[in-house]
This record gives structure tokens, C-alpha cells and sequence, in this order.
């Protein structure tokens, strides 16, 4: 059978980054060095620096987590919009740069997220003024909120009245605000039109950071990989905007909710909490719902990962009043109909599909009738399987090979864990190779047939399972993990890209 992305059947071509060999790194933007005692890294001169570390190694692509503004868990998994930019992801210092913030202000140190809020409150002020008499950013900023409305209105009005409400879920406002009655609507607006105003001043620079970030990575051949959660969280300005969308009872709450039964990751199955969506509801209007939510996703990257693709062909719904992940029962979705729609507008939709956990030959179907390169995991192949799809003589052309993922213990603290017996197997499919791990897998994984290989930061700075980025089915210590350049071996960048030479993936 001829495996070739030019003579997959249909007529969807794959993403163009599936063109030749390449490798990419995987690591939240959340992750990077911060000068600040602040937990994030952000999107300014650090995460320049590390797409100039990137391009130095010869990475061409850098995978991320969804930006999003998250709730206080932290997870990205769990936003409070599907279109919004995290703002503790702007740089304060490239607001001190632009004249809008004081260069001593205590936010560009503190690690309190209120001082930094209260940074961000002061640029936003300066920035108005400034606006009043410059032309060009009265221009700037009032085209991104002209271009943005579908979505920044309620996002910004939403996130105002959640700060008004003490941070409550949206269904437990008053009800002329919850429910959206346009008069207490009007006069929110009204009421509250600074802090709003803020909040679109938020979005404004994140995107326009953004943007800077995405263009500097183009220059050095890096791309963008993105990540789109499947469901959005019950406490976001999209179920509070779009509520005939979900399934949802009078008051607001969750008939059923999204999660997975009992799988690799957890023995009790996975209760996500997400809304599910009202499918009907989203068929009759032609999936206009997704296809504004692509649109965003394609504002920011170059290619994006559909989180729990499985979801598309079939979802496990649990009642809305349960929290145990195994009441619920799979109930078809209407996957076929969402992707035909969303790639007749979209005709090269640069997507992966997250395809790991109980897979079905169904869901698998749906992958390959749209031509979506799907994941492997060189960590779940050594079971003694041979037919073991992760193990590498299984792997075709439109697999993304894995060391491991952010669910995934580092390749380091995973061996560690290996009974002897288990490491005995590894071992001798691995030929056994002098390297130590990480490097083991990672050569492993860069020797692919695979187009894209993508390696978690940890790995390649030879970190254990202290550096993990969430352990699945927990809330503990989950989404905190950062770097600093100081773990950075010297000569890593050239390791890696003499790794790339050898095995095919440095882009011309």
C-alpha cells in the first residue's frame, strides 16, 4: 500500500508542514524563563529567545498548549473563552517599552496576580490617553475590536461581570444577566464601561504581541502549533453568549457533561465538567459556532491539534448531576457533517487530530476520510505487543511521533518508573543502543518514518518526573512547571541540531 500523503485517497490534501521531515518541541508558553517571581513566563523577549534557541537547533515547529484565559485551577483545558488570549501572557515589559507603563511599576517583579493586574489597569489608562491624540493607534485599536466583535463584546462584558459577581459561574448572576435580558444588558454596558474597555485593551495587546511573536518565528522558519479543546469550559463567555448552543436546564446548569470512561490515564475515568454541545442546534446553522471558532485558531497558528478528536465521531456523556466518569455512555456525534462543513470553507484546514485513549475503527475512519495526521506515543508502545500501533515499525508518514506529551510523565521520570523486566523489553527493541535516556527515545523518535516528530521540552533538558505538566485525573501541582535558561546544557541547541541532520529533519 502506498503510504505517501500525495496518494491518500480523497480529495482533502494534508497540512503542507506534512511536506518533508521536520521535528518540533512542545512547551507552553506558560513554561518559559520569567524575570518576574511571577509562576508564568510570557509571550515577550523570552519567547523570542527561545524561538531564536528553536531556529538555532533547527526546530521548525513549536507546539503549545491552548492560551486561553484559565480559571484557578490553571488547566488551558478549562478556558473562560475560546477566542481570547491569556493576559497573563502579555509582556509588562513591552508595555514599558511602548510608554504605557512605568518602568519601576512593582508588577514587573511581583508575583502577585493582582499587582500585575493592576499593571496591566495603569498601561490600558496610558494607552487611552495616548490614543486620544495618536492617530495610528486610535486606527490600530479600533480595527481589532471591528474585526473581533463576533466575540470580544461578550468576552469583555462577561469577564466584567464575573469580577463584579466575586468570580461566580455565570449561571449564578442575577437572572436578567444570566439569562441575557437585553435591557439589564444595555445598562451592564453602560455601568461598567471602563472595565470593559480594559478588557478589550487586554485582548488588543495580547494579539498584537501575539502577532509580533508569530511573525518573528516565520523569519526564523518556526510555525506555530496550536492545541483547540474540543468542549469549552460551563463557566465561559461562550456558553454564557451562545446558551441554545449547549445542553443546558432552564437555570443554567449542564444536563450532561464531558468526560471519558476508565482508560490508560486513569482508573476512574476522566469528569471533565464541560457543557456538551447542543448538536442540532449547531447542524441547523450550518456549524457557524466552529467555523468562528477555526477562524480565531487561524489567526494564531499554523497548525492546530483538535484535543479529543474522538469526541467528533462519538462522546461519553454524563448526566449533568453526577461526578462519577463511569455513568456515562457514548452517544454518536455528528462529526462527519462538522468537518465536510468546515473544510468547504477552510479547503486546507492545517489540523491534527488528538487521537490517543479508547479508539475506535470508527473514529479512525473519520480521521483518514479527512486526511487528518493523528498521534503516537513511543512511551505507550512497549507493552510486548507487536501490533502495538506507538511502536515505531508501525508508524506511517502521517503519524506526529511523541517522546510524550504534557499528560505524560517526562521520558525520564517514565523509565525511572520501569520495573526491570519492562525495561529488559524496551531495551532489546532498542536494539541496545549506548545512549542513555532521554536521548534513547528521542533518537528513537526523530528516526521515524514519520513526517513530525515533536519532543517536550523536558525531555531534551534531561529532566525526571518532578518536571511533569499534569498528571491526568489530579489537581495537585498541575500547569506550574517553567524552566530557566540556566538548565539550558551547553551545546543543547547543536546536540539537537546535529540529531536533526542525521535523520532527515533540518528544512531547507
Amino acid at each position: 500500500m502506498n503510504t505517501s500523503p500525495d496518494n491518500i485517497a480523497g480529495e482533502r490534501t494534508y497540512p503542507s508542514l506534512f511536506d518533508q521531515r521536520r521535528a518540533g518541541v512542545l512547551l507552553h508558553p506558560t513554561s518559559l524563563p520569567s524575570r518576574s517571581a511571577f509562576r508564568f513566563g510570557d509571550i515577550g523577549q523570552s519567547a523570542h529567545d527561545f524561538v531564536n534557541f528553536l531556529a538555532d537547533a533547527g526546530v521548525s515547529v513549536w507546539q503549545m498548549l491552548p492560551i486561553g484565559p484559565t480559571h484557578g485551577d490553571l488547566s488551558p483545558y478549562q478556558s473562560l473563552s475560546a477566542h481570547a488570549g491569556h493576559p497573563e501572557l502579555i509582556s509588562l515589559d513591552w508595555l514599558v517599552r511602548r510608554g504605557w507603563l512605568a518602568a519601576d511599576h512593582a508588577g514587573l517583579t511581583s508575583g502577585d496576580p493582582d499587582v500585575r493586574k493592576q499593571a496591566r489597569e495603569s498601561a490600558a489608562e496610558a494607552f487611552f490617553q495616548m490614543m486620544r491624540n495618536e492617530d495610528s493607534l486610535r486606527r490600530d485599536y479600533l480595527s481589532f475590536c471591528e474585526d473581533n466583535k463576533n466575540w470580544l463584546e461578550d468576552f469583555a462584558l462577561f469577564k466584567t461581570l464575573r469580577h463584579v459577581h466575586d468570580k461566580k459561574a455565570w449561571n449564578e448572576w442575577p437572572k436578567p444577566l444570566a439569562r441575557r435580558d437585553a435591557d439589564s444588558l444595555k445598562e451592564a454596558k453602560n455601568n461598567y464601561k471602563n472595565q470593559i474597555q480594559i478588557y478589550c485593551f487586554e485582548q488588543f495587546v495580547f494579539f498584537t504581541q501575539w502577532q509580533e511573536l508569530r511573525e518573528h518565528a516565520k523569519k526564523k522558519g518556526v510555525y506555530l502549533f496550536g492545541d483547540m479543546p474540543i468542549f469549552v469550559a460551563h463557566d465561559s463567555a461562550d456558553v454564557w453568549a451562545e446558551q441554545d448552543y449547549f445542553c443546558l436546564h432552564p437555570d443554567g446548569k449542564p444536563t450532561t457533561v464531558a468526560g471519558v470512561p476508565p482508560d490508560y490515564f486513569s482508573k476512574m475515568g476522566q469528569h471533565w465538567g464541560n457543557p456538551h454541545y447542543n448538536w442540532k442546534a449547531m447542524e441547523a446553522d450550518g456549524f457557524k459556532w466552529w467555523l468562528a471558532r477555526l477562524d480565531s485558531q487561524l489567526k494564531l497558528f499554523d497548525l492546530i491539534r483538535i484535543d479529543h478528536f474522538r469526541g467528533f465521531e462519538a462522546f461519553w456523556e454524563i448526566p449533568g448531576d453526577s461526578k462519577d466518569a463511569r455513568e456515562g455512555h457514548w452517544v454518536k456525534a455528528p462529526g462527519k457533517e462538522l468537518l465536510t462543513a468546515c473544510f468547504n470553507k477552510y479547503h486546507q484546514l492545517p489540523l491534527v487530530a488528538e487521537n490517543l485513549g479508547l479508539i475506535t475503527q470508527e473514529v479512525e475512519d473519520l480521521r483518514r476520510e479527512f486526511n487528518l495526521p493523528g498521534m503516537l506515543v513511543l512511551q505507550f508502545g512497549f507493552d510486548g505487543n507487536a501490533d502495538n500501533p506507538h511502536l515505531p515499525h508501525n508508524h506511517s508518514l502521517l503519524d506526529v511521533i511523541y517522546t510524550g506529551t504534557h499528560d505524560n510523565d517526562t521520558t525520564m521520570g517514565w523509565y525511572q518508573s520501569l520495573s526491570p523486566k519492562e525495561r529488559e523489553k524496551l531495551e532489546t527493541y532498542l536494539f541496545h543502543g549506548n545512549d542513555p535516556m532521554p536521548w534513547l527515545l528521542i533518537k528513537t523518535a526523530l528516526a521515524s518514518v514519520s513526517r513530525m516528530t515533536i519532543v517536550p521540552m523536558q525531555d531534551f533538558l534531561e529532566l525526571d518526573g518532578e518536571h511533569r505538566m499534569n498528571m491526568p485525573g489530579t489537581t495537585d501541582k498541575n500547569w506550574t512547571w517553567s524552566f530557566q535558561w540556566e538548565q539550558m546544557p551547553e551545546g543543547l541547541a547543536e546536540k539537537i541540531r546535529g540529531l536533526l541532520a542525521m535523520y532527515d529533519r533540518l528544512v531547507n
